[in-house]
């Protein structure tokens, strides 16, 4: 172990700053979103099977709502710009601005060089969990999604099923992209309904069963034109493992709605982002 400085403890207690205050973010209008919600009327939906993906066109100004219908099941969730792929869900940055778990009011960021909001969360029957005594909280934007490779890094398997090659055939299937295109434009997810953390000793990120039940679900406000895929997740609720069959697995469900014309007055889609893009470059 390293030799410990006579000033460890000072250095420890210095208080932490938050690197993106959020206090300057553009509010979205929520008051707006839920007037325009009270007149919308369902205009498509999609069945995501178990331990599958479908993708979801949603224009703008619409409502996309997931729910759980069968049985505790969690899905992680991809968003693109309908017209250009490139703009991506951007996790990470979402992460940065609103923290680990999102929920009502919360925005999903896009990619740079766009970086711009891509959908506002709405409404979210599972806020009442808020953190629990380890630590987890629902909807997290700190997991990846469960994979093929890291499934064969550990434990030396070939599963098929896993939330990447799910939502990566599920992008095939409706872009007509050859799998190894369509495998580079799937991106980290918003874990719906995963109630996930970290531990306090080792910093590991850790997953529990989710509190989701059918009837629960969470809704967006779609602020561009969007292309979503959500994928089923094989580890069901993920209260023990994923990336198998083991696990008891339920379908989950997309539901779009459109809001009665000339509602959203005075509401148009965000702009790009207004850095220069020049990087300091001559």
């Amino acid at each position: 172990m390293a030799h410990i400085p006579d000033d460890a403890a000072k250095r420890r207690a210095i208080k932490p700053v938050i690197c993106y205050p959020n206090n300057t973010l553009p509010a979205p209008p929520m008051a707006l979103y839920r007037a325009a919600r009270d007149s919308a009327r369902k205009v498509d939906e999609a069945i995501v099977p178990a331990r599958d993906a479908r993708c979801f066109p949603v224009p703008a100004g619409h409502f996309f709502r997931i729910t759980s219908i069968e049985g505790p099941q969690v899905g992680d969730l991809n968003l693109w710009h309908a017209a250009n792929l490139n703009e991506r869900f951007y996790s990470g940055k979402t992460r940065a601005l609103h923290g680990t778990h999102l929920t009502t009011g919360m925005r999903l960021w896009s990619s740079f060089p766009y970086l711009r909001p891509m959908a506002t969360i709405l409404e979210d029957t599972l806020e009442w969990y808020g953190k629990d005594e380890w630590g987890g909280a629902v909807h997290d934007v700190i997991g990846t999604r469960c994979d093929p490779y890291t499934g064969n890094l550990l434990s030396g398997s070939q599963y098929h099923h896993c939330c990447h090659s799910n939502l990566t055939r599920a992008l095939v299937d409706h872009t007509g992209l050859q799998p190894d295109q369509a495998e580079r434009q799937v991106h980290d997810v918003l874990n719906v309904f995963m109630c996930t953390g970290f531990t306090r000793d080792t910093g590991q990120y850790f997953m529990k069963a989710s509190p989701v039940r059918p009837g629960d679900y969470l809704e967006f406000f779609a602020e561009i034109d969007l292309l979503g895929s959500l994928s089923a997740c094989p580890g069901g609720d993920c209260s023990s493992e994923h990336s198998s069959d083991t696990a008891a697995c339920f379908p989950l469900l997309v539901e779009i709605f459109q809001p009665a014309a000339g509602v959203l007055k005075g509401w148009t889609p965000p702009p790009l982002n207004g850095y220069d893009g020049s990087h300091g470059i001559a």
